[in-house]
């Protein structure tokens, strides 16, 4: 197949969306089809052009921004032109749109695949909310989006949901989950104190992230166990409330005494797997989390994931099986109190993601995205 993923951002810029679009298309290419990448985001030496990168034809087209911000003025005459008869288009089987909230290369870039006659398949990455929700309807009336012939897919149902409120019950929203390489996150378990139950997170410190909620319902929850047990949370990650969590840390004596927390600062996948492989449970604590590949991540590995019953983490830990869900700040609190006092549930949850396989391996991932494709192309011979 003939396979042109579109996305506003793609490595070396770092973040979920491009990650994962970089992840599913290099298996791709690995199983042989002819893959291509547009993005808006610029290379360390390439702004305007195309790179083969890991097997991958990735086709850059980016205008020089603040901050290199994947925006161009010109998106649509651009994307015809790289997409149209004369370039990638030609014998193209699926064309696979990825966007978040807000992802103005990405979008168009549906349109300008449909205008073409191209399967269309759009995965939404974020979960739309507050005011954007009336913002899609208003882009509906006006441009008609929900019926342009495209396939639309979500990484998780909290992701799913809000679409499905947008564009009524005559237009399916299916699933398509981000995937994880389960060989590469098994990983050993390295037994520490007893007495010290481990607790990590691994976020970017930015207010949706919550980093500050989370230290402070580290502390409420560290007051509530047993004499001689201590909680120890360990934040991994890097961002712009670094230096005001870090501050807190020091201030209140979170170094010592029956609850400590460390900031690591971001590390490499390695160092994440190991510092995975030395805790005993993994908290996300943000509200808004479209699907959560971090908490995805310490599942695999082992570990009981705490984390909200209303966001995407929820397609793959159930409450009571693979971790606690909370529908609010105080449940999490009592979560965190009780995973760092109960040895039993947190071992009979750790045994359990140590031997299961979560749905989101990567084979099965592929074969949902085939399976999404082919409907695409059924569509566009109806249509």
């Amino acid at each position: 197949m003939r396979i042109v993923h579109i996305s506003d951002c793609y490595p070396p810029r770092l973040g979920g969306i491009e990650t994962q679009v970089r992840a599913l298309a290099v298996r791709q290419a690995e199983q042989g089809h002819d893959v291509h990448v547009i993005t808006a985001t610029p290379s360390d030496t390439t702004r305007k052009g195309t790179e083969v990168l890991d097997g991958v034809v990735v086709h850059r087209a980016t205008s020089r921004m603040p901050a290199d911000l994947p925006v161009h003025p010109r998106v649509v005459p651009v994307l015809r032109t790289i997409l149209g008869p004369h370039g990638v288009a030609q014998h193209a089987d699926a064309v696979h749109v990825h966007g978040g909230v807000v992802s103005p290369f990405a979008y168009p870039g549906a349109k300008v695949a449909r205008d073409l006659g191209l399967p269309t398949v759009v995965t939404i990455h974020g979960v739309w909310g507050g005011v954007f929700s009336p913002l899609v309807r208003l882009a509906d009336l006006v441009t008609g989006w929900t019926r342009w012939g495209v396939v639309l897919t979500a990484v998780s149902d909290a992701a799913a949901d809000p679409i499905r409120a947008v564009v009524g019950p005559d237009v399916p929203v299916t699933l398509v989950p981000n995937g994880i390489d389960v060989e590469r996150w098994r990983i050993a378990h390295v037994a520490g104190d007893p007495k010290e139950t481990r607790v990590v997170a691994v976020m970017r410190l930015a207010p949706r992230k919550r980093s500050m909620a989370l230290v402070r319902m580290g502390e409420q929850a560290a007051r509530q166990l047993p004499d001689g047990r201590r909680l120890r949370l360990t934040i991994v990650g890097d961002g712009p409330l670094r230096g005001q969590v870090e501050k807190h840390v020091r201030s209140n004596g979170f170094e010592h005494g029956r609850y400590v927390v460390d900031v690591t600062g971001r590390l490499a996948p390695d160092g994440v797997r190991a510092t995975l492989a030395a805790s005993d449970a993994f908290v996300a604590p943000a509200l808004m989390e479209s699907f959560g590949i971090a908490a995805l991540e310490a599942r695999t590995a082992g570990l009981p994931v705490l984390a909200y019953a209303g966001t995407g983490i929820r397609s793959f830990v159930r409450d009571g099986r693979e971790g606690l869900l909370a529908r609010d700040d105080d449940q999490m609190v009592a979560n965190l109190a009780r995973i760092a006092s109960d040895d039993d549930l947190r071992e009979r949850m750790a045994e359990h993601n140590r031997t299961s396989e979560p749905a989101q391996s990567w084979p099965r991932v592929l074969r949902t995205v085939e399976d999404t494709y082919e409907r695409a192309r059924s569509l566009g011979l109806e249509v």
